[in-house]
């Protein structure tokens, strides 16, 4: 009995474990996901310090002239202090000297020789970074299950932490099956195909941070299969296309049941994608999607990219939607829950203009889909949806506008 997307998407969060911990350091970090807390060990900034190139003045002295003594730059231990009447100059990163009351930039002054005549109306700790204004000792900077991107690194680096614990990168490993393919290297006769399905699940599990094997393609034999498994099962994730549906040819199931699978869903009330199989050999997890190159591929976005979340320790498991209009009136079949590549321009949402199961160029033009309701037969013109992204750059081909106006 088919399960619902709900029910299916459950039932991979029960049984996909996560990945096991290992310590790197944070130069060999990005892209992993964070498997302990970060606490700060100290201030940042550690010292009140100076935010622009100026003069460390009392606001007692606003409008006179005072003298300039002493000069101070980023990385000085100086231990002098400021009294009133003078003036310290001072450099951007340097450490506030004892009594100081701000600092005033150099632009703001008038100098004649060492003396300087300040502006009217100082303020006290203008242009003064403040000690832990940024970051305070004890405070929570990262938490378990975020993934690692260049700025949380630099948190990392800010502490003096050199190595962290990370969660291991999910190993996936990929086949497809058919007698009719031929990988994309080899010459292919009139009455066969490339296989399109197994680079591109190679890349995308790239793209999703995994390390990959690629195994190529089978023959559609249980025999020819068992060795592509048998081969696999270091790995975290198994990944096939082809072989799944009711076909005299179709023995894809067989073999994985013949190798010890246990199958915990062979069918999702989906369209494309309903033979979607999932389920366990030991410790690694199964996923075989069909043969149909967009069948396949959408159904990988939503059930696999879910699988190498969880694999993953990632706390943002669940893939999410965002909120668009739909660009113009869009009919279809309903009866089934559907998957609607198309492109997502930053407002509008517009389907594919064709696409079928079997056919390999809409994703290459599509950065996200809808999965509409089984009741659903219209979405129209300027309504509100929900779509799924698949790749975002919001990069433009011409030129925007990118200030916001009041």
């Amino acid at each position: 009995m088919a399960v619902t997307v709900e029910e299916a998407l459950d039932l991979i969060y029960e049984y996909t474990p996560t990945k096991s911990r290992k310590l790197l350091p944070i130069e060999q970090v990005l892209g992993f996901i964070l498997a302990e807390d970060v606490k700060a060990t100290h201030n940042l900034p550690p010292y009140d310090n100076s935010a622009m190139d100026g003069y460390a003045v009392k606001v007692s002295d606003s409008g006179k002239s005072v003298e300039v003594n002493h000069t101070i730059f980023a990385g000085d231990n100086s231990s002098e202090e400021l009294a009133c009447g003078f003036a310290i100059k001072i450099m951007t990163g340097a450490r506030i000297p004892f009594g100081t009351q701000c600092i005033v930039p150099k632009e703001e002054v008038a100098e004649e020789g060492n003396t300087i005549t300040l502006p009217e109306n100082l303020t006290i700790s203008k242009h003064i970074r403040l000690c832990g204004e940024d970051i305070k000792n004890g405070d929570l900077l990262l938490t378990k299950g975020e993934r690692l991107s260049a700025h949380k690194i630099a948190l990392l680096a800010s502490q003096g932490i050199s190595h962290i614990q990370v969660h291991k990168k999910p190993k996936v490993a990929l086949f497809a099956s058919g007698n009719e393919l031929k990988m994309h290297f080899e010459n292919v006769e009139s009455y066969q195909l490339y296989n399109t399905n197994t680079p591109t699940l190679f890349s995308r599990a790239l793209e999703l941070g995994c390390e990959v094997e690629f195994l190529g393609t089978t023959l559609d034999t249980v025999e020819a299969m068992g060795v592509a498994i048998q081969s696999a099962l270091d790995c975290d994730l198994i990944i096939t296309s082809g072989g799944v549906s009711v076909g005299d040819a179709d023995f894809t199931k067989e073999a994985f049941k013949a190798n010890g699978c246990n199958t915990i869903f062979d069918k999702i009330e989906i369209k494309p994608g309903k033979p979607t199989t999932f389920g366990r050999i030991g410790n690694s997890c199964v996923l075989n999607l069909p043969g149909n190159p967009l069948a396949c591929m959408l159904n990988f976005e939503l059930f696999g990219q879910s699988i190498i979340l969880a694999l993953s320790g990632d706390s943002s498991k669940y893939v999410s939607t965002i909120h668009a209009k739909i660009k113009e009136d869009y009919h279809f079949k309903a009866g089934r829950r559907s998957l609607i590549p198309g492109y997502y321009d930053g407002e509008f949402f517009k389907p594919c203009e064709k696409f079928a199961p079997g056919m390999v160029s809409p994703l290459a033009k599509a950065n996200a889909y809808v999965m509409t309701d089984e009741s659903c037969s219209l979405l129209a013109c300027g309504s509100s949806l929900k779509i799924i992204p698949i790749s975002f750059d919001f990069r433009s081909k011409e030129r925007t506008d990118l200030v916001c106006y009041s």
